[in-house]
């Protein structure tokens, strides 16, 4: 069994995703841990829940909520809610996380993690759902900042200011996406080095790190491509500002072999052990 000598915080891990459930299991390769999509496991049963248990055996488990769309004005959905709770129970996930966005209206899921405005009465609106859904999960939230394709021309604050506030005023953890922070700066003209700099470090339990698509006239998160040498410097800024957190390997679309998250992985673990090192 793959034993790490480290703490999770100085960890990077990979999505588990269905085609790797056998390899994982036999195998057992030398990665930090694991995450999962929340609402694929909604179901009571069934070879989803038979792999990610025996997995869980081996691994510490972090638990990536895609659905909540805490800043959509419908009422919040306390059925998402009591099964994501009777996930926590049952696996007891080191963190649970889900995305600052919107994704629902009028009775309809409109299945995008969809960008909020960057306003007082949005961010009002947003921290009071996500205190609610921790209050019914018992557990503390990670919300996760998003990429976005456009800006709404009554936002008044910036992004990382409206994130940063997020987590004093609601008490969440942050989800660092290192990715859709390049890729907004990049698509809206910011300086990315400013968005770190505004993270408050305590607040910030996990980092993401995933590939975009550069072929249109913006960049697409589509968490199908390696990690960029810009989205790696950034990382590399991120740990030096906030220090060691535990650092995930995103892929979702046009799945690589396990081998190519393992790669990924073991080079974000490599700048996370040396940056550790040089803090030291």
């Amino acid at each position: 069994m793959f034993r790490p000598s480290l703490p999770v915080e100085r960890l990077c891990g990979v999505g588990l995703r269905a085609p790797h459930y056998r390899e994982v299991l036999d195998t057992l390769p030398a990665t930090g841990w694991l995450e999962v999509h929340s609402e694929n496991y909604f179901g009571d049963g069934g070879q989803p829940h038979f792999y990610l248990g025996r997995c869980r055996e081996h691994y510490p488990l972090s638990l990536h909520g895609v659905g909540l769309g805490l800043g959509s004005a419908s009422p919040l959905d306390s059925a998402h809610l009591q099964k994501l709770k009777g996930l926590i129970e049952r696996y007891d996930p080191f963190v649970v996380s889900d995305h600052i966005c919107w994704s629902a209206a009028g009775g309809r899921h409109l299945n995008d993690l969809l960008p909020l405005p960057y306003t007082e009465e949005a961010l009002a609106h947003l921290s009071q759902r996500v205190m609610q859904a921790q209050e019914t999960a018992g557990r503390r939230i990670l919300m996760e900042n998003v990429s976005s394709y456009l800006r709404y021309t009554h936002s008044t604050i910036p992004e990382w200011e409206f994130v940063a506030e997020l987590a004093r005023r609601s008490g969440c953890g942050l989800l660092f996406d290192v990715n859709n922070v390049y890729v907004n700066a990049v698509n809206h003209g910011f300086d990315a080095r400013d968005y770190i700099a505004a993270m408050p470090g305590d607040a910030v339990q996990e980092i993401h790190l995933s590939g975009f698509d550069a072929s249109g006239s913006c960049l697409i998160d589509t968490h199908g491509t390696p990690v960029s040498d810009a989205v790696w410097d950034l990382y590399r800024a991120a740990i030096r500002s906030m220090g060691p957190k535990p650092t995930l390997i995103e892929w979702d679309t046009d799945l690589p072999p396990l081998s190519t998250l393992l790669e990924q992985a073991a080079r974000a673990q490599a700048i996370l052990e040396e940056e550790h090192a040089l803090a030291a």
